[in-house]
């Protein structure tokens, strides 16, 4: 889960002309940074775990599994605490009706798909192309915009959309620890970021538009669909025969520190949008994947060709650019 696309939550976007409220520059400040924090946390912590000298856990099904887990007890927790503190009353008590989940499991499947192969892209490449590897989510939301909702795109966003395929072929082409198995999850999960931001909007009619009731039956019916997929591709087994810190109390802290915090994105996403105006989202959810790559140079050392570098660059500005021209066609609606 990390850059903007990857961290497409239950929330749906800002209304096009919502009053902006004045909040104090403090909070924003405040808001912003602690949804930097969380989504850089959600990509470094996966990476740690599942290919770091100390946890080398290469099993991204099984952490994805757990991860969802941990973020069900969080929901149940947070919503008892609702009833009784005021602060966590955003999430309703848990429920989960056998009818309702059948017409939102096509939207869990979806779901699944896109976190399982975010953590298999980031398994098999380095943090600072993995920004790279995922960048055709935009790409994907414009062809999948076109060929379900018949909806066509404006000549600057197509435009924004080559650059970042440029950005993509040339990174890919610049990356010394090139890995095409890589390269296949990450376009993977960027075609199943696009198609969860779709039927997203319109799985939400299902719960009267509430995000969090959606969050309940998402994180519960994908628990039950990545269970069976764990057993199957055999990760148990390997696990039991080959990691031997099974044990290891602060192995298991970090991994549920993990699964905290890839719930925190819906917190973090929750209160951007309800504190800051949709350009500040824009603006922060760009800069971030700027962060994010510099920082993965710098604390795992991975080296950066002339050609990955532009690859990058490229990507991220596309990327920006396509935040951009998005923002001034939802502000002039």
């Amino acid at each position: 889960m990390s850059d903007k696309e990857d961290e497409k939550t239950f929330l749906p976007p800002p209304a096009a002309h919502r009053a902006e409220k004045s909040h104090p520059s403090s909070l924003i400040a405040i808001v912003v940074a602690f949804y930097f924090v969380i989504s850089l946390s959600v990509v470094f912590l996966n990476k740690y775990i599942l290919s770091s000298s100390t946890y080398e856990f290469p099993y991204p099904l099984f952490v994805t599994w757990f991860q969802l887990v941990v973020a069900l007890v969080v929901i149940f927790i947070w919503a008892e605490l609702g009833k009784s503190y005021k602060t966590f009353s955003i999430i309703p008590p848990y429920e989960f009706d056998t009818a309702l989940a059948k017409k939102i499991a096509p939207l869990t499947f979806i779901y699944v798909m896109m976190l399982a192969l975010n953590n298999l892209c980031l398994k098999y490449v380095e943090v600072t192309f993995y920004q790279v590897a995922r960048s055709l989510s935009i790409n994907f939301t414009i062809l999948f915009t076109y060929l379900i909702l018949g909806q066509k795109t404006s000549p600057a966003a197509l435009t924004a959309c080559f650059i970042v395929f440029l950005g993509f072929a040339i990174g890919s082409y610049g990356e010394i620890n090139f890995s095409w198995a890589g390269i296949f999850y990450g376009v993977g999960s960027s075609a199943f970021v696009a198609l969860y931001g779709i039927y997203v909007k319109k799985t939400l009619s299902v719960v009267d538009n509430n995000q969090w009731r959606l969050l309940h039956y998402n994180t519960t019916l994908a628990i039950l669909m990545l269970g069976p997929l764990v057993l199957v591709s055999g990760e148990i087994n390997e696990i039991l025969t080959n990691v031997d810190f099974l044990d290891n109390f602060n192995f298991w802290a970090l991994m549920t520190l993990t699964g905290v915090t890839g719930f925190g994105i819906n917190i973090a996403m929750f209160l951007q949008v309800k504190y800051t105006s949709a350009l500040t989202n824009t603006i922060s959810g760009t800069a971030k994947s700027c962060v994010q790559t510099m920082l993965a140079a710098m604390i795992f050392q991975n080296t950066i060709t002339v050609l990955n570098g532009v690859g990058i660059l490229l990507a991220l500005f596309g990327s920006g650019y396509y935040s951009y021209v998005r923002y001034n066609e939802m502000m002039s609606r």
